[in-house]
């Protein structure tokens, strides 16, 4: 699987609005809501804790061995491949399996997290390619300022320059991507816990794998589950 493009000079790798959480969909043991379905807590632990364990004792790995996921990116996983579940992706995508996601980022495949990964990255690959959607300057800015935030942006490059450099076919299959799946989610009122928020699966990362497009996942404002430490 090929993460690894350019846009311009600016180095990045390629890698949705919800519904605001009702009272009924307020526990704070479960991570995520999506329609009818709940990710717990419970869920997320294990799948972190056997991760870790299988890549190191409490996470004690050589130096540059792979690391376990985060919470965030395992709930992002699962909330998008099920997301993913429910739309027509087109044909002709990069199918890209359990097997090589786990070689990749040295992760078992039979992982559950791994098969979401994988099972969102093919989503992800299937809907680029298609509808471009131009930027808005709020929307060109916001890239800019992550770009500086991973330090990815030169500091005598200006603003207009920046954004220019990163306006471009790759950016706009981005945002067309991020749009189909944002509208998805919402129809299938995904929400997630605060604890979590503000949780993005990216579509587009700079090199330093700081998010440049994401799609958001739960509502980000407002929500009734109890947020935990």
């Amino acid at each position: 699987m090929q993460r690894v493009r350019r846009l311009a000079s600016i180095t990045v790798i390629a890698l949705v609005g919800v519904a605001a959480l009702s009272a009924c969909r307020s526990q704070p043991g479960v991570a995520a809501y999506v329609g009818d379905e709940q990710y717990t807590e419970e869920q997320v632990t294990r799948l972190v804790d056997e991760l870790t364990e299988q890549l190191g004792a409490d996470g004690a790995a050589p130096e540059g061995a792979p690391a376990a996921p985060t919470r965030q990116q395992v709930v992002s996983a699962l909330v998008l491949a099920d997301v993913c579940e429910q739309l027509d992706v087109p044909a002709g995508g990069q199918q890209i399996t359990p097997e090589q996601y786990g070689q990749q980022f040295g992760l078992p495949a039979d992982s559950a997290y791994v098969q979401a990964a994988a099972q969102a990255w093919t989503c992800i690959s299937g809907l680029q390619g298609g509808e471009l959607v131009e930027p808005t300057q709020e929307e060109l800015q916001d890239l800019v300022d992550r770009g500086r935030a991973a330090g990815v942006i030169p500091a005598e490059v200006t603003d207009e320059e920046a954004a220019s450099q990163l306006d471009g076919e790759q950016l706009r299959s981005a945002l067309a991507t991020r749009n189909t799946i944002a509208e998805a989610a919402a129809e299938q009122d995904v929400s997630v816990n605060p604890r979590y928020r503000p949780l993005e699966f990216p579509v587009l990362s700079f090199q330093s794998n700081v998010i440049a497009v994401g799609i958001p996942l739960g509502d980000t404002d407002s929500g009734t589950v109890s947020e935990r430490q």
